[in-house]
């Protein structure tokens, strides 16, 4: 397939790229590199990779990547509370407007496959969240994310992942993901604080990510026009049994504040059951992806602009 990837040079796309072309799909990423794009040298020499370096939110820019195209994975996006709270107008045109604008030029016969997020259910502590429970965003992220999910379904030939949490190593690394945090902190800086230790998110390793996009595109016809929780109930952890796991495996001072708050109230378990039923469960455990990490971790000399756990 002809395959267009929107923010390809990101966290996820750098990891789903060359997954992609093994599988013999002809890429073209269309991104305007604000976070660089040596994520995609690896990449550059294939002769079945094109990339477009323009912005999602141009419509000439959106008109000329699609050509061609017979399927589209949307994840341009201004990702996370932090990066979205520092640049609000930016989150809102590029996480609403894009997808709004992407939706608009394609041909709606070029079927959308769209990263959203479990950020969506916002604050949930009453229930295990499924696909079916209420919306309640309360971060811009996630009210953007709810808003371009939203119209995307009402659009139709849409498939919309609810990304748990993503942590794991990436040529376009991270380090405002929490658990990828937790690591570094813990082994560079060989300290850490966190605040409200009890709430609890759910987790996936950015190569399983990667892994449902691949599902999606051998399945679309059985998944089509639904959403899909994307994790694993396994993977479940509070912050503190986070923050344990990473003690077990590296000698760090770990101090839990009783006073004082992580600006960031997500609090929610996710069921994932809908699309396990059909296959796809996760590969990556949070051992592995700690381990992974801890090593990861050693090699960089890069800091957290929004850390705040």
């Amino acid at each position: 397939m002809n395959i267009l990837v929107t923010g390809g040079a990101g966290y996820v796309g750098s990891v789903l790229i060359p997954e992609l072309l093994k599988k013999n799909h002809s890429v073209r990423v269309l991104d305007n590199l604000m976070y660089g794009g040596r994520g995609l040298i690896p990449s550059l020499l294939n002769k079945n990779f094109e990339l477009i370096r323009g912005d999602v939110r141009e419509k000439s820019a959106v008109e000329g990547a699609l050509k061609g195209i017979d399927l589209i994975i949307h994840l341009a996006a201004i990702v996370g509370y932090p990066a979205c709270k520092k640049n609000p107008d930016l989150a809102r045109s590029v996480n609403c407007e894009a997808t709004f604008l992407l939706e608009k030029t394609r041909d709606k016969n070029i079927p959308i496959l769209f990263g959203s997020t479990g950020s969506n259910y916002g604050a949930v502590t009453s229930q295990v969240c499924t696909e079916e429970t209420p919306l309640n965003p309360i971060s811009l992220y996630g009210e953007t994310k709810t808003k371009a999910e939203q119209h995307l379904m009402n659009s139709g030939n849409v498939i919309c992942y609810r990304f748990a949490t993503a942590f794991g190593a990436s040529n376009r690394m991270r380090l405002d993901l929490l658990i990828n945090d937790f690591v570094y902190q813990a082994v560079r800086n060989k300290n850490m604080t966190v605040y409200e230790k009890n709430f609890k998110r759910t987790f996936i390793h950015v190569q399983d990510m990667v892994r449902s996009f691949l599902f999606a595109i051998d399945n679309y016809s059985k998944l089509k026009d639904n959403v899909y929780n994307v994790g694993s109930e396994k993977m479940n952890y509070s912050k503190e049994e986070i923050a344990l796991i990473v003690k077990k495996k590296v000698d760090y001072y770990l101090h839990f504040a009783e006073f004082g708050s992580d600006e960031d109230k997500r609090n929610y378990e996710v069921s994932y059951r809908k699309i396990n039923a059909l296959g796809f469960d996760i590969s990556i455990s949070m051992e592995d992806g700690i381990d992974e990490l801890i090593k990861v971790s050693s090699l960089l000399d890069i800091h957290n602009e929004y850390s705040n756990v």
